[in-house]
């Protein structure tokens, strides 16, 4: 039964993790979050029927909405929806580049990890500040470490939501991910809510002098990771997806972790309001 009622909760709940269906919708949400001295991250979340030119189109969109604002705000891209098309992706990072705006590749499956990297080599001979997301919980990610610290790129540490072969457990490849970065790389962008987690990768790459902050996910509950920041005196950064909504947690995780369902009911109450 739960599983059928699963699929209209899960749509109801997940507009409790964009901040609506406009850029207009994540522009506002930044520009709150700056009030608290919170930098951010757009990005646009696109639907399963939008052409790869339509999801270009909304990537350009929010540069130019970007360029014309003082925010500290940099733009998400996810290469899947723009089919690794080379030819798309250099015309987003050169409007960045003009725009004055960092441009981050998102992680999605282990199959789009390369192709991902090569529209990243393409793209740095336009822009120079481009940047990559590896997951703990891949063992590839260490080689994507390496990679990416040779490259130049800025990279933002995640558990990962996406499954592979070469599974490692997401907290502890989370922080081998980081020390692998630690001393190496630009720039590491600690992205998770685990606050005692937070606060572990952090001072690694703070004993190692690498420039770093703290990255969070819009909607999700954010108090304790943000003290943590705070305390290290490093940027807080918010993630504003815009678009279409999606969850950051599957139906299947309920057995591991109970407490899901009661996460799904608090996300009902707060997408309604």
């Amino acid at each position: 039964m739960l599983r059928t009622l699963w699929s209209p909760l899960a749509r109801r709940a997940a507009r409790a993790y964009v901040a609506g269906p406009a850029l207009d919708d994540a522009l506002c949400a930044c520009r709150l979050a700056a009030r608290r001295d919170i930098a951010s991250t757009i990005g646009f979340w696109n639907g399963d029927d939008q052409a790869p030119e339509e999801v270009t189109a909304a990537y350009l969109a929010t540069l130019d909405g970007l360029g014309h604002d003082t925010l500290d705000c940099y733009l998400s891209v996810k290469a899947l929806p723009l089919g690794f098309s080379r030819e798309l992706s250099s015309a987003i990072v050169i409007r960045a580049r003009r725009a004055g705006v960092r441009v981050h590749f998102d992680s999605l499956g282990p199959d789009t990890v390369e192709p991902t990297f090569a529209m990243l080599e393409d793209g740095l001979a336009h822009h120079p500040q481009l940047g990559c997301t590896l997951p703990g919980r891949w063992s590839r990610s260490l080689r994507d470490a390496d990679r990416a610290a040779e490259l130049g790129l800025d990279v933002r540490v995640v558990k990962g939501q996406f499954p592979s072969r070469d599974e490692m457990d997401p907290r502890a490849g989370f922080l081998e991910v980081v020390d692998r970065l630690a001393g190496r790389a630009r720039f590491v962008a600690v992205a998770t809510h685990d606050a005692p987690l937070a606060e572990i990768a952090l001072d690694h790459l703070i004993s190692a002098g690498t420039p770093c902050e703290a990255e969070l996910l819009y909607g999700l509950p954010s108090r304790r990771a943000l003290r943590v920041a705070r305390a290290k005196h490093v940027t807080p950064r918010l993630y504003v997806p815009y678009g279409q909504a999606w969850l950051p947690y599957r139906l299947s995780h309920a057995r591991h972790n109970p407490g899901l369902l009661w996460w799904v009911t608090r996300d009902l109450v707060r997408a309604r309001g």
